[in-house]
């Protein structure tokens, strides 16, 4: 949820899907319930800024490919609270979903970029380049690779400053619950990084405060 900065934007593609293969393994610390902590750098060309954040997992369904969960920025220069987004994910398991997001103004060569970011994503990046990785098979592959979408502000409106419009290019370890990404949005700053660890077994430790989400 950064700072818009007017850029261009970017073309949407088709993505793709594929059937027949074994789905992610289920991981204990991507369950409903499960909290993580850390930051996202959203620093521009004028100045260093990091936001807390916070994220609970709201929904997991690895079968179809999806989670949701809330997003807590805090220390949010603009706005007097903790902002609270909900957002909802897409898991690349080339069942359900590729690493070619097709939407939301994302290019391949800009998926590209963001997965190859991210040191577990290099065995596929040949593969990738060619179809989306259609053919990987990620069953037993120790991350998962992930896009989060906000879909909407859960406490403040849409007036508070912020922009939703963009995604995250997510990789979680299945070994320890990291979470690491990067935020695309044609108009604001590149490769905002997020950083979150798992707290504890997401039942203690840090908890939202109370929402009601519609």
């Amino acid at each position: 949820m950064p700072v818009r900065v007017v850029e261009s934007s970017a073309p949407s593609q088709v993505s793709g899907a594929n059937s027949g293969k074994t789905s992610p393994p289920a991981c204990t610390l991507l369950s409903v319930g499960q909290a993580f902590s850390g930051t996202q750098n959203v620093s521009s060309l004028q100045k260093d800024e990091a936001w807390r954040v916070n994220v609970r997992i709201q929904g997991c369904d690895l079968e179809h490919g999806y989670l949701c969960g809330t997003m807590e920025a805090l220390n949010v220069p603009m706005a007097d609270t903790p902002v609270v987004t909900f957002w909802e994910g897409e898991i690349v398991d080339t069942i359900n979903y590729t690493f070619f997001t097709g939407k939301w103004e994302a290019t391949p060569e800009d998926d590209k970029k963001h997965w190859d970011k991210f040191p577990s994503f290099s065995p596929f990046k040949s593969q990738v380049e060619i179809d989306g990785g259609k053919n990987v098979d990620l069953s037993n592959y120790p991350y998962i690779f992930m896009r989060w979408k906000e879909q909407y502000f859960v406490n403040v409106g849409t007036d508070c400053g912020l922009t939703i419009a963009g995604f995250y290019y997510v990789c979680f370890s299945c070994s320890d619950g990291s979470i690491s990404g990067f935020y695309y949005d044609p108009n604001s700053s590149p490769f905002q990084k997020l950083e979150l660890k798992s707290t504890n077994d997401g039942r203690s430790g840090f908890s939202f405060s109370s929402y009601e989400l519609q």
